[in-house]
């Protein structure tokens, strides 16, 4: 007999298991439970879209595409960022359609990282960032933001944590997990600091989409930061196809063909009927991106609202469909406020702390759920917090 953890790689074997998952597991055993944990639309793949990925198999569409992609839908990618960015991506180039925007991050930083290479992660963040990182061979580096700042990374905090090996800093814009959308003025003050230092930037725009006051800025759209930037994406959240694992990155030619040339051996090319689909979605599928998005907004406002009335501080997130309130006045921490509300009153959210240690105190709530099973979500919650205040 062998002892398989022998043989394990020590990076692997220093990863921690992702907190979301952890929850949305536990309440997936329970009955009655409301999840407000995994970050998904309710809303399922609007019918035309579905209906263009069953036309592809029934006409027999079933290969492999190119490496990067379908053209077409490369081109669509490539018309589509033109509008929200005003910047032009050569279709043949500088496009790669990949398997979710996960895969985009993967590839993004594997064709960048060197061993030892430090990555500036803004917390709270995206569980995957820090440990995408460290398996490229990387070195994560927080920088923490606060909730008194609506958790906007200050320019000065960034600056702080380069050093003589820092290679690029990955940015989420609307964010995962605050909602917290950064500005074209936000931007321009990183902007000033990436190229003072000669750094890259990984600019996570998969909820792009989902922006409810300001205008969205795309990182690309900062002057002299096209260059400097691989923007990663996909059809997931704004297009309501978390299960199609569809993504794509845009970058300049010679980062786009050492992220193909990783792509090429570990996945070939995304899954065609998902392409086809794609291809739908951005064509003619702006319309129902505005229905739910004004549906988000709508629920937003109820939730925030709601939050704040019952005690929990939150800032109103520009984007995405997380609230972040804090729980700090009922004395628990994140993971047991989480835990008591889940055994308690059936409700699941994810403890703050999982996204780091900026996030403890807080908990990430998605409003990605129908108005029913919000409201009733938060009269459990209500009579939750009213407990722990009362000391019962």
């Amino acid at each position: 007999m062998i002892e398989p953890t022998h043989y394990l790689s020590s990076t692997v074997k220093g990863l921690k298991p992702s907190g979301i998952r952890k929850f949305f597991d536990l309440a997936a055993s329970m009955e009655g439970v409301i999840s407000l944990g995994v970050g998904e639309p309710d809303f399922v793949t609007p019918w035309n879209v579905r209906e263009a990925s069953i036309l592809s198999l029934e006409q027999g569409y079933t290969s492999y595409t190119a490496n990067a992609g379908l053209l077409e839908l490369r081109k669509e990618i490539s018309h589509y960022l033109k509008e929200k960015t005003n910047v032009s991506y050569s279709p043949s180039e500088e496009l790669l359609v990949t398997v979710g925007a996960s895969q985009a991050l993967d590839l993004a930083l594997r064709a960048i990282v060197n061993p030892g290479d430090e990555v500036i992660v803004i917390e709270p963040s995206f569980v995957s960032y820090s440990s995408l990182i460290s398996l490229a061979g990387g070195v994560p580096v927080s920088v923490q933001t606060s909730g008194e700042m609506e958790f906007k990374l200050q320019p000065s905090d960034l600056e702080k944590a380069i050093t003589n090996k820092t290679k690029a800093i990955i940015l989420c814009s609307p964010n995962n997990p605050t909602g917290t959308l950064l500005n074209k003025e936000d931007l321009e003050k990183i902007a000033k600091i990436i190229e003072k230092y000669d750094l890259l930037v990984i600019s996570d725009e998969i909820y792009a989409e989902l922006t409810y006051d300001d205008v969205y800025t795309s990182f690309v759209s900062i002057d002299g930061m096209v260059e400097r930037t691989i923007l990663v994406s996909g059809f997931s959240k704004g297009f309501a196809m978390t299960g199609w694992r569809l993504g794509y990155v845009a970058a300049q030619p010679e980062f786009l063909s050492a992220m193909l040339k990783i792509h090429q051996y570990t996945m070939m090319c995304a899954p065609s009927m998902a392409q086809y689909a794609a291809i739908e979605a951005i064509k003619n599928g702006k319309e129902d991106v505005l229905h739910m998005k004004k549906s988000y907004r709508q629920r937003r406002n109820l939730f925030v609202n709601a939050l704040t009335e019952m005690g929990l501080t939150c800032h109103v997130p520009g984007g995405a469909f997380y609230a972040f309130p804090s729980i700090k006045e009922t004395n628990l921490s994140s993971e047991e406020f989480a835990e008591k509300l889940l055994m308690e009153e059936r409700v699941a959210v994810v403890p703050g702390s999982v996204f780091g240690e900026s996030g403890e105190g807080y908990i990430r709530c998605s409003y990605a759920s129908s108005l029913e099973q919000l409201q009733e979500s938060l009269r459990r919650m209500q009579r939750f917090v009213q407990k722990q205040k009362a000391g019962v």
